[in-house]
């Protein structure tokens, strides 16, 4: 089987859910109608099982390129070629209260074209048959869980399941193909919809650019990470999820392959944060309310889940999809998400930072939802001795880790200053002691003269890249000579060059998996910011442009890379662009103030 690379696709979305494009036209992953919804393509995954939508122009020996309109999450596949150039232009329609659309144009720029069409979709993670017929309306593809139609004013035939159509354009002419959910009580496409909604598309995302506030000299990188942020969200709940897909492999052919489209309270807290120094604030405020909804459905002993559903939903049951082959024979290729059960100390210091920031720039934050972060804060000063899986939510047992006692310190330090600054409630004597207690137990625990480092769990020898935060989270100076002999630390044995591991998969604390795994693109950002806030400019500067190059051809990161500098693990990634847009946007600051 052959398989386009995970770094030659585009993404479009419409804040429902998002598909992946690839630069030789083809739709290879997109799950309907949302982003935990079954997928109806999953070529991506399995080119024979999983389903795909392909407009490409038959043309011999075509260079193939791809970019996006400025400033928008609307896409352009190019094919060029002595006979003639042609495009394929790729949105979904933002519109609120709509039907959820893909539409797909087909354009001939230079010469006379001949194309070739073909939807095939696979309901249900390719395990559920389905029916295509004609009508009136398009093609019509049942199943027992979804049915879809495609519009078109092409001659479309159905074979074995499949949309097929071809069709000849010369210069200047076009054909939209637009592929909807079925629905008797919503008005179907009319005749102007495609260019409405392209126009519509445009402007919206134009509009939504125009809001940051960001003025720096990466201002496009800057742009286009926010924008695939904001592609993340799911609009109706205002949840951002991890990455729109699923199963794919963080080490080729090995069981690192986990299902990212769910809301982590950690991703979530780290992309608004980020997205709040461009100046958006609207996506934090639809976060807090999908928090406070969250807290007020704790019973008095409960606690937050790692991960939730995009609604909230607390069961995430794991499974796998044996007749799925995955990427490049990646296996097995799961769906939902066994770490939502972990105990993950580290996010209620996400959170609080979060909230700290929130009611900082944006609202104060409500009384009730206060009433609830005092219970939580309250039970982390209670437990944050307890071993826990840490961020990297390992399966090889629980550990004493840094990076969860020292966000254990951020969550009890933030929720000490918001109560002083909001005059809350709150047993002050009580944090405090507890807060200086952790910044003790840190320093004396995890500091080993040995290595003149911080390690990644007590007892260890080993570092773990998460000490990134250390000086990100002001727990300690970013030149302080601790931190600059951990940094130095850092840079011996798990930086090469601007990459940098997440741990050592062989000596840091076992992982429970196979294999080994790709540099972390999130942590050579942070790796960049904490050079820069050291006061390297020169270097960080350096690594962050040659950082910018290993992104795909449309600026987008996954959340690793491999030896080759192929893309690995799921597709785009929040946690990569949020780090992104938070080390440009200290870089360019401090560059400025130095000039």
């Amino acid at each position: 089987m052959s398989y386009l690379p995970i770094e030659q696709y585009g993404v479009i979305g419409d804040l429902h859910t998002a598909a992946l494009v690839g630069k030789n036209g083809s739709i290879d992953f997109l799950c309907f109608p949302s982003f935990d919804s079954p997928s109806v393509f999953a070529a991506l995954l399995d080119d024979e099982r999983g389903g795909s939508f392909r407009i490409a122009p038959v043309l011999e020996d075509a260079r193939q390129d791809q970019i996006y309109l400025p400033d928008t999450n609307v896409l352009i596949s190019r094919f060029l070629s002595d006979e003639g150039v042609a495009e394929v232009s790729d949105f979904m329609p933002t519109e609120d209260g709509q039907r959820h659309r893909v539409v797909r144009r087909a354009k001939t720029v230079r010469g006379e074209v001949h194309f070739r069409m073909v939807c095939r979709p696979a309901f249900d993670y390719g395990r559920c048959a389905h029916e295509a017929t004609r009508s009136p309306e398009g093609v019509l593809f049942t199943s027992e869980q979804l049915s879809l139609c495609l519009r078109t004013s092409a001659e479309v035939s159905v074979r074995d399941g499949a949309a097929v159509a071809e069709f000849v354009l010369r210069a200047g002419e076009s054909v939209a193909f637009v592929l909807e959910e079925a629905q008797s009580d919503s008005p179907a496409a009319r005749p102007d919809f495609v260019s409405e909604a392209f126009k519509d598309t445009v402007d919206y995302w134009r509009r939504w650019t125009g809001r940051s506030t960001y003025q720096g000299r990466w201002r496009e990188t800057v742009n286009r990470s926010a924008l695939v942020l904001k592609m993340l969200t799911y609009r109706p709940e205002g949840t951002i999820v991890a990455a729109p897909t699923f199963g794919l492999p963080e080490a080729m052919g090995g069981e690192r392959n986990w299902d990212y489209r769910y809301a982590w309270i950690r991703d979530a807290s780290f992309t608004l944060y980020a997205l709040s120094r461009l100046g958006y604030t609207e996506e934090s405020a639809s976060f807090m309310r999908w928090l406070e909804h969250r807290s007020a459905d704790l019973g008095e002993d409960d606690l937050l889940q790692v991960m939730y559903g995009l609604r909230g939903e607390r069961d995430l049951s794991e499974q796998t999809l044996p007749h799925l082959e995955g990427y490049r024979g990646s296996s097995p290729v799961r769906i939902g998400n066994g770490a939502a059960d972990q105990l993950q100390l580290d996010i209620y210091g996400a959170l609080m930072d979060a909230v700290y920031l929130y009611n900082k720039y944006g609202q104060p934050i409500s009384y009730d939802l206060w009433t609830q972060l005092v219970r939580l804060i309250d039970w982390v000063c209670e437990h944050w001795q307890q071993p826990d899986h840490g961020i990297w939510e390992v399966r090889g047992g629980k550990h004493p880790f840094l990076y969860s006692r020292l966000m254990s310190w951020v969550a009890i330090d933030r929720g000490y200053r918001l109560a002083q600054k909001r005059s809350f409630p709150a047993p002050l004597k009580r944090w405090l002691e507890a807060r200086n207690e952790l910044h003790h137990h840190i320093f004396d625990t995890f500091w080993d003269d040995d290595l003149e480092a911080f390690v990644q769990y007590q007892g260890a020898k080993t570092l773990d890249a998460s000490c990134l935060l250390m000086p990100l989270v002001k727990f300690i100076s970013p030149t302080d000579p601790r931190w600059l002999k951990t940094l130095r630390a850092v840079e011996t044995h798990l930086v090469e060059d601007s990459l940098v591991k997440r741990y050592n998969t062989g000596r840091a604390a076992p992982d429970g998996l196979e294999g080994e795994e790709g540099t972390f693109n999130m942590c050579s950002f942070w790796y960049i910011e904490c050079l820069s806030r050291a006061g390297e400019l020169d270097k960080a500067r350096f690594l962050f442009e040659k950082m910018l190059s290993y992104a795909n051809h449309v600026g987008l990161y996954s959340e690793e890379l491999g030896r080759r500098g192929e893309h690995l693990g799921n597709f785009p990634q929040a946690f990569t662009h949020m780090a992104l847009i938070s080390a440009a946007f200290d870089l360019d600051r401090r560059l400025r103030a130095r000039a």
